[in-house]
Protein backbone atom coordinates (compact mmCIF):
# COMPACT_ATOMS: atom_id res chain seq x y z
CA UNK A 1 0.00 0.00 0.00
CA UNK A 2 2.75 2.44 0.89
CA UNK A 3 5.67 3.42 -1.27
CA UNK A 4 9.07 3.57 0.40
CA UNK A 5 9.77 6.75 -1.52
CA UNK A 6 6.75 8.59 -0.12
CA UNK A 7 7.38 11.71 1.88
CA UNK A 8 6.29 11.31 5.48
CA UNK A 9 5.91 13.01 8.80
CA UNK A 10 4.67 11.82 12.14
CA UNK A 11 2.30 13.02 14.82
CA UNK A 12 3.05 11.08 17.98
CA UNK A 13 0.86 10.49 20.98
CA UNK A 14 2.89 10.28 24.21
CA UNK A 15 1.15 7.09 25.34
CA UNK A 16 0.80 5.14 22.10
CA UNK A 17 2.36 1.71 21.44
CA UNK A 18 0.83 1.10 18.02
CA UNK A 19 1.49 3.04 14.81
CA UNK A 20 -1.32 4.10 12.49
CA UNK A 21 -0.16 5.10 9.01
CA UNK A 22 -2.38 7.30 6.88
CA UNK A 23 -1.52 7.57 3.19
CA UNK A 24 -2.62 11.11 2.35
CA UNK A 25 -1.42 10.63 -1.21
CA UNK A 26 -3.86 7.75 -1.58
CA UNK A 27 -6.68 9.98 -0.31
CA UNK A 28 -5.83 12.55 -2.97
CA UNK A 29 -5.60 9.82 -5.62
CA UNK A 30 -9.01 8.51 -4.57
CA UNK A 31 -10.47 12.01 -4.87
CA UNK A 32 -9.02 12.47 -8.34
CA UNK A 33 -10.20 9.04 -9.48
CA UNK A 34 -13.76 9.64 -8.28
CA UNK A 35 -13.80 13.17 -9.71
CA UNK A 36 -12.73 11.83 -13.10
CA UNK A 37 -15.73 9.48 -13.12
CA UNK A 38 -18.29 12.27 -12.82
CA UNK A 39 -16.94 15.05 -15.06
CA UNK A 40 -18.32 17.49 -16.09
CA UNK A 41 -20.04 17.38 -12.70
CA UNK A 42 -17.85 18.55 -9.84
CA UNK A 43 -16.70 16.70 -6.73
CA UNK A 44 -16.72 18.14 -3.24
CA UNK A 45 -15.00 16.37 -0.32
CA UNK A 46 -16.68 15.24 2.89
CA UNK A 47 -14.26 15.71 5.81
CA UNK A 48 -16.60 15.38 8.78
CA UNK A 49 -15.59 13.46 11.92
CA UNK A 50 -11.93 14.46 11.64
CA UNK A 51 -11.82 13.34 8.00
CA UNK A 52 -13.40 10.01 8.97
CA UNK A 53 -10.84 9.56 11.72
CA UNK A 54 -7.80 10.00 9.49
CA UNK A 55 -6.86 13.51 10.68
CA UNK A 56 -8.33 16.61 9.10
CA UNK A 57 -5.23 18.78 9.71
CA UNK A 58 -3.27 16.66 7.24
CA UNK A 59 -6.07 15.62 4.90
CA UNK A 60 -7.89 18.89 4.21
CA UNK A 61 -4.83 20.91 3.11
CA UNK A 62 -3.81 18.11 0.75
CA UNK A 63 -7.29 17.99 -0.76
CA UNK A 64 -7.37 21.78 -1.08
CA UNK A 65 -4.00 21.66 -2.87
CA UNK A 66 -5.46 19.02 -5.20
CA UNK A 67 -8.19 21.44 -6.25
CA UNK A 68 -11.09 20.77 -3.87
CA UNK A 69 -13.12 23.97 -3.67
CA UNK A 70 -16.05 22.71 -1.59
CA UNK A 71 -15.96 20.79 1.69
CA UNK A 72 -18.78 19.26 3.73
CA UNK A 73 -18.73 18.82 7.50
CA UNK A 74 -21.42 17.63 9.91
CA UNK A 75 -21.34 20.31 12.60
CA UNK A 76 -20.67 24.02 12.81
CA UNK A 77 -17.69 23.54 15.12
CA UNK A 78 -16.03 21.36 12.50
CA UNK A 79 -16.60 24.11 9.95
CA UNK A 80 -15.04 26.75 12.19
CA UNK A 81 -12.01 24.54 12.73
CA UNK A 82 -11.65 23.89 9.01
CA UNK A 83 -11.98 27.57 8.09
CA UNK A 84 -9.23 28.53 10.53
CA UNK A 85 -7.05 25.68 9.33
CA UNK A 86 -7.24 26.69 5.68
CA UNK A 87 -7.47 30.44 6.15
CA UNK A 88 -4.49 31.07 3.87
CA UNK A 89 -5.68 28.78 1.08
CA UNK A 90 -7.61 29.72 -2.04
CA UNK A 91 -11.23 30.54 -1.27
CA UNK A 92 -13.43 27.51 -0.80
CA UNK A 93 -16.91 26.71 0.49
CA UNK A 94 -17.72 24.90 3.73
CA UNK A 95 -21.22 23.44 3.98
CA UNK A 96 -22.60 22.09 7.26
CA UNK A 97 -24.87 19.05 6.93
CA UNK A 98 -26.35 19.43 10.43
CA UNK A 99 -28.07 22.68 9.61
CA UNK A 100 -28.55 25.91 11.50
CA UNK A 101 -28.72 25.58 15.28
CA UNK A 102 -29.96 28.87 16.71
CA UNK A 103 -27.01 29.28 19.07
CA UNK A 104 -24.48 28.80 16.25
CA UNK A 105 -25.81 31.36 13.76
CA UNK A 106 -23.05 33.84 14.60
CA UNK A 107 -20.42 31.19 13.87
CA UNK A 108 -21.89 30.71 10.40
CA UNK A 109 -21.68 34.44 9.79
CA UNK A 110 -18.24 35.01 11.31
CA UNK A 111 -16.58 32.08 9.53
CA UNK A 112 -18.44 32.14 6.23
CA UNK A 113 -20.10 28.75 6.70
CA UNK A 114 -22.99 27.67 4.50
CA UNK A 115 -25.83 25.94 6.36
CA UNK A 116 -27.63 23.00 4.80
CA UNK A 117 -31.16 24.06 5.72
CA UNK A 118 -33.16 21.07 6.92
CA UNK A 119 -36.43 22.67 8.01
CA UNK A 120 -38.69 25.58 7.24
CA UNK A 121 -37.80 27.12 10.60
CA UNK A 122 -34.11 27.13 9.74
CA UNK A 123 -34.84 28.58 6.31
CA UNK A 124 -36.98 31.38 7.70
CA UNK A 125 -34.42 32.32 10.37
CA UNK A 126 -31.53 32.41 7.89
CA UNK A 127 -33.56 34.36 5.33
CA UNK A 128 -34.48 36.93 7.98
CA UNK A 129 -30.79 37.44 8.69
CA UNK A 130 -30.11 37.84 5.00
CA UNK A 131 -32.75 40.51 4.57
CA UNK A 132 -31.03 42.72 7.13
CA UNK A 133 -27.88 43.27 5.07
CA UNK A 134 -27.25 41.17 1.98
CA UNK A 135 -28.47 37.73 0.89
CA UNK A 136 -26.85 34.81 2.69
CA UNK A 137 -25.71 31.63 1.00
CA UNK A 138 -27.51 28.41 1.87
CA UNK A 139 -28.14 24.87 0.67
CA UNK A 140 -31.57 23.26 0.82
CA UNK A 141 -31.89 19.63 1.84
CA UNK A 142 -34.89 17.69 0.52
CA UNK A 143 -35.79 14.41 2.21
CA UNK A 144 -36.48 11.89 -0.55
CA UNK A 145 -36.87 8.81 1.61
CA UNK A 146 -34.07 8.66 4.16
CA UNK A 147 -36.46 10.11 6.77
CA UNK A 148 -33.82 11.76 8.88
CA UNK A 149 -33.16 15.43 8.08
CA UNK A 150 -34.57 17.56 5.31
CA UNK A 151 -37.72 19.21 3.93
CA UNK A 152 -40.61 16.88 3.20
CA UNK A 153 -43.03 17.19 0.30
CA UNK A 154 -45.42 19.43 2.25
CA UNK A 155 -42.54 21.76 3.12
CA UNK A 156 -41.52 21.99 -0.53
CA UNK A 157 -45.12 22.74 -1.49
CA UNK A 158 -45.26 25.52 1.12
CA UNK A 159 -42.12 27.08 -0.32
CA UNK A 160 -43.19 26.78 -3.94
CA UNK A 161 -46.45 28.56 -3.16
CA UNK A 162 -44.70 31.37 -1.26
CA UNK A 163 -41.45 32.33 -3.06
CA UNK A 164 -41.15 35.45 -0.90
CA UNK A 165 -39.72 33.19 1.81
CA UNK A 166 -36.54 32.89 -0.24
CA UNK A 167 -35.88 36.63 -0.17
CA UNK A 168 -32.64 37.12 1.74
CA UNK A 169 -31.16 33.83 0.56
CA UNK A 170 -28.74 32.85 -2.19
CA UNK A 171 -29.42 29.16 -2.81
CA UNK A 172 -26.11 27.60 -3.83
CA UNK A 173 -27.24 23.96 -3.75
CA UNK A 174 -30.34 21.77 -3.59
CA UNK A 175 -29.45 18.34 -2.26
CA UNK A 176 -30.75 15.04 -0.96
CA UNK A 177 -29.13 11.89 0.41
CA UNK A 178 -29.42 8.34 -0.90
CA UNK A 179 -30.21 5.59 1.58
CA UNK A 180 -29.23 2.37 -0.21
CA UNK A 181 -26.21 2.95 -2.43
CA UNK A 182 -24.35 0.07 -0.80
CA UNK A 183 -26.89 -2.11 -2.64
CA UNK A 184 -26.89 -0.75 -6.22
CA UNK A 185 -29.84 -2.87 -7.35
CA UNK A 186 -32.07 -1.66 -4.50
CA UNK A 187 -35.25 -0.09 -5.94
CA UNK A 188 -35.01 2.70 -3.37
CA UNK A 189 -32.18 4.28 -5.37
CA UNK A 190 -34.33 4.88 -8.44
CA UNK A 191 -37.31 5.98 -6.33
CA UNK A 192 -35.21 8.59 -4.57
CA UNK A 193 -33.76 9.81 -7.85
CA UNK A 194 -37.20 10.38 -9.37
CA UNK A 195 -38.51 11.98 -6.20
CA UNK A 196 -35.52 14.32 -6.08
CA UNK A 197 -36.08 15.42 -9.66
CA UNK A 198 -39.75 16.12 -9.00
CA UNK A 199 -39.25 18.07 -5.77
CA UNK A 200 -36.23 19.99 -7.02
CA UNK A 201 -38.28 21.28 -9.96
CA UNK A 202 -40.60 23.04 -7.50
CA UNK A 203 -37.79 25.07 -5.94
CA UNK A 204 -35.73 27.97 -7.30
CA UNK A 205 -33.19 26.93 -9.89
CA UNK A 206 -29.87 26.03 -8.27
CA UNK A 207 -27.09 23.45 -8.69
CA UNK A 208 -28.10 20.00 -7.45
CA UNK A 209 -26.38 17.21 -5.52
CA UNK A 210 -27.60 13.68 -4.75
CA UNK A 211 -24.67 11.24 -4.87
CA UNK A 212 -22.30 10.15 -2.14
CA UNK A 213 -19.47 7.74 -3.07
CA UNK A 214 -21.88 4.88 -3.71
CA UNK A 215 -24.15 7.18 -5.67
CA UNK A 216 -21.26 8.09 -7.96
CA UNK A 217 -21.04 4.42 -8.93
CA UNK A 218 -24.76 4.29 -9.81
CA UNK A 219 -24.07 6.25 -12.97
CA UNK A 220 -24.47 9.64 -14.60
CA UNK A 221 -28.19 9.93 -13.83
CA UNK A 222 -27.24 10.43 -10.17
CA UNK A 223 -24.38 12.89 -10.62
CA UNK A 224 -26.22 16.19 -11.28
CA UNK A 225 -23.92 19.20 -10.67
CA UNK A 226 -22.04 18.14 -7.54
CA UNK A 227 -21.19 14.82 -5.88
CA UNK A 228 -20.13 14.37 -2.26
CA UNK A 229 -17.61 11.51 -1.85
CA UNK A 230 -16.86 10.53 1.73
CA UNK A 231 -15.91 6.95 2.59
CA UNK A 232 -14.36 6.38 -0.83
CA UNK A 233 -11.77 9.07 -0.16
CA UNK A 234 -10.57 7.17 2.89
CA UNK A 235 -10.25 3.75 1.31
CA UNK A 236 -13.60 2.25 2.31
CA UNK A 237 -15.43 0.24 -0.32
CA UNK A 238 -18.85 1.88 -0.87
CA UNK A 239 -20.30 -1.37 -2.30
CA UNK A 240 -18.80 -4.22 -0.26
CA UNK A 241 -20.23 -6.88 -2.58
CA UNK A 242 -18.09 -5.57 -5.46
CA UNK A 243 -14.40 -4.91 -6.02
CA UNK A 244 -13.31 -1.67 -4.40
CA UNK A 245 -12.82 1.25 -6.81
CA UNK A 246 -10.45 3.06 -4.43
CA UNK A 247 -7.01 2.63 -2.91
CA UNK A 248 -6.54 1.60 0.72
CA UNK A 249 -5.51 4.48 2.96
CA UNK A 250 -4.77 3.26 6.49
CA UNK A 251 -2.53 0.59 7.96
CA UNK A 252 -1.94 -0.30 11.58
CA UNK A 253 0.98 -1.94 13.35
CA UNK A 254 0.96 -2.93 17.02
CA UNK A 255 3.58 -4.64 19.17
CA UNK A 256 3.47 -8.13 20.59
CA UNK A 257 3.69 -7.79 24.37
CA UNK A 258 4.09 -11.45 25.19
CA UNK A 259 3.95 -14.96 23.76
CA UNK A 260 1.90 -17.28 25.98
CA UNK A 261 1.92 -21.08 25.92
CA UNK A 262 -1.33 -22.79 26.83
CA UNK A 263 -2.02 -26.47 27.30
CA UNK A 264 -5.06 -28.03 25.66
CA UNK A 265 -8.14 -27.28 27.74
CA UNK A 266 -6.94 -23.94 29.14
CA UNK A 267 -8.88 -20.72 28.55
CA UNK A 268 -7.91 -17.14 27.79
CA UNK A 269 -9.35 -13.70 28.49
CA UNK A 270 -12.30 -12.31 30.39
CA UNK A 271 -15.14 -14.70 30.94
CA UNK A 272 -12.95 -17.64 29.89
CA UNK A 273 -14.83 -17.47 26.60
CA UNK A 274 -12.27 -19.40 24.55
CA UNK A 275 -10.82 -22.82 25.31
CA UNK A 276 -7.81 -24.01 23.31
CA UNK A 277 -8.29 -27.45 21.83
CA UNK A 278 -4.56 -28.23 21.53
CA UNK A 279 -1.32 -27.09 23.04
CA UNK A 280 -1.13 -23.56 21.70
CA UNK A 281 0.89 -20.37 21.52
CA UNK A 282 -0.90 -17.03 21.81
CA UNK A 283 0.51 -13.62 20.93
CA UNK A 284 -0.84 -10.87 23.19
CA UNK A 285 -1.06 -7.59 21.24
CA UNK A 286 -0.98 -4.07 22.66
CA UNK A 287 -4.34 -2.87 21.33
CA UNK A 288 -7.98 -3.18 22.27
CA UNK A 289 -11.36 -1.54 22.09
CA UNK A 290 -9.92 1.70 23.51
CA UNK A 291 -8.00 1.83 20.24
CA UNK A 292 -11.03 1.24 18.02
CA UNK A 293 -10.66 -2.53 17.68
CA UNK A 294 -14.17 -3.39 18.66
CA UNK A 295 -15.15 -5.89 21.33
CA UNK A 296 -17.38 -7.57 18.75
CA UNK A 297 -14.19 -8.96 17.16
CA UNK A 298 -13.89 -11.30 20.14
CA UNK A 299 -13.56 -14.94 19.05
CA UNK A 300 -14.46 -14.10 15.46
CA UNK A 301 -12.04 -11.61 13.94
CA UNK A 302 -8.80 -12.44 12.14
CA UNK A 303 -5.56 -10.63 11.50
CA UNK A 304 -2.68 -11.67 9.27
CA UNK A 305 0.89 -11.98 10.48
CA UNK A 306 3.56 -12.67 7.87
CA UNK A 307 0.80 -13.51 5.43
CA UNK A 308 -0.75 -16.16 7.68
CA UNK A 309 -4.26 -15.76 9.05
CA UNK A 310 -4.37 -15.74 12.86
CA UNK A 311 -7.71 -15.84 14.71
CA UNK A 312 -8.56 -13.57 17.62
CA UNK A 313 -9.12 -15.80 20.65
CA UNK A 314 -10.92 -14.72 23.79
CA UNK A 315 -12.50 -11.37 24.36
CA UNK A 316 -11.05 -8.16 23.04
CA UNK A 317 -10.35 -6.10 26.15
CA UNK A 318 -9.68 -2.41 26.56
CA UNK A 319 -5.96 -2.62 25.85
CA UNK A 320 -5.18 -6.21 24.80
CA UNK A 321 -6.03 -8.74 22.11
CA UNK A 322 -4.82 -12.33 21.97
CA UNK A 323 -4.34 -14.17 18.67
CA UNK A 324 -3.52 -17.83 18.09
CA UNK A 325 -0.09 -18.06 16.47
CA UNK A 326 0.47 -21.78 16.99
CA UNK A 327 0.90 -22.37 13.27
CA UNK A 328 3.54 -19.64 12.84
CA UNK A 329 7.09 -20.81 13.52
CA UNK A 330 8.06 -19.54 16.94
CA UNK A 331 11.38 -18.01 15.82
CA UNK A 332 9.38 -15.49 13.74
CA UNK A 333 7.49 -14.03 16.68
CA UNK A 334 8.97 -12.43 19.77
CA UNK A 335 7.80 -9.93 22.36
CA UNK A 336 8.39 -6.41 21.08
CA UNK A 337 7.96 -7.20 17.41
CA UNK A 338 5.60 -4.87 15.54
CA UNK A 339 3.00 -6.71 13.46
CA UNK A 340 0.68 -5.20 10.87
CA UNK A 341 -2.90 -6.11 11.73
CA UNK A 342 -4.65 -3.73 9.34
CA UNK A 343 -3.43 -2.92 5.86
CA UNK A 344 -2.37 -5.10 2.96
CA UNK A 345 -3.27 -8.43 4.60
CA UNK A 346 -6.56 -7.42 6.17
CA UNK A 347 -8.30 -4.32 4.81
CA UNK A 348 -10.63 -1.96 6.64
CA UNK A 349 -13.73 -3.46 5.03
CA UNK A 350 -12.72 -7.02 5.88
CA UNK A 351 -12.02 -6.15 9.50
CA UNK A 352 -15.31 -4.23 9.71
CA UNK A 353 -17.20 -7.25 8.38
CA UNK A 354 -15.64 -9.46 11.06
CA UNK A 355 -16.73 -6.92 13.67
CA UNK A 356 -20.30 -6.89 12.35
CA UNK A 357 -20.11 -3.26 11.27
CA UNK A 358 -19.03 -1.09 8.32
CA UNK A 359 -15.78 0.62 7.38
CA UNK A 360 -17.25 4.04 8.29
CA UNK A 361 -17.54 3.06 11.94
CA UNK A 362 -14.24 1.20 12.02
CA UNK A 363 -12.32 4.17 10.61
CA UNK A 364 -13.90 6.77 12.88
CA UNK A 365 -13.29 4.63 15.97
CA UNK A 366 -9.54 4.38 15.45
CA UNK A 367 -8.42 6.35 18.46
CA UNK A 368 -5.81 8.94 19.27
CA UNK A 369 -3.61 6.60 21.32
CA UNK A 370 -1.69 5.39 18.28
CA UNK A 371 1.40 7.17 17.07
CA UNK A 372 0.32 8.56 13.72
CA UNK A 373 2.46 8.59 10.61
CA UNK A 374 1.39 10.48 7.50
CA UNK A 375 2.88 9.61 4.12
CA UNK A 376 2.42 11.05 0.67
CA UNK A 377 1.44 14.39 2.17
CA UNK A 378 2.41 16.19 -1.03
CA UNK A 379 -0.46 14.46 -2.81
CA UNK A 380 1.77 13.19 -5.62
Amino acid sequence: MLSSSSSSNSAASPDGDGELTVDVGAIVDNYRSLAARIAPARAAAVVKADAYGTGIEKVAPALAAAGVSRFFVAQAGEGVRLRKMLAKKTKFDILVFGGLLADRENDFLAHDLIPVLNSLGELDRWAARGRVASPLRAAIHIDTGMNRLGLNENDVEALSSDPERFRGLEIVLVMSHLACTDTPEHPMNRRQLERFKALRARLPQAPASLANTGGILLGADYHFDWVRPGIGLYGGNPVPSRASPVKPVVSLKVPILQIRRLAAGETTGYGASFTVQRDSRLAVLSAGYADGLMRSLSNRGRFKIDGQSVPIVGRVSMDLIAVDVTDIHEHRLQAGRMVEILGVGVGIDELALDAGTISYEMLTLLGQRYRRRYVGAGGD
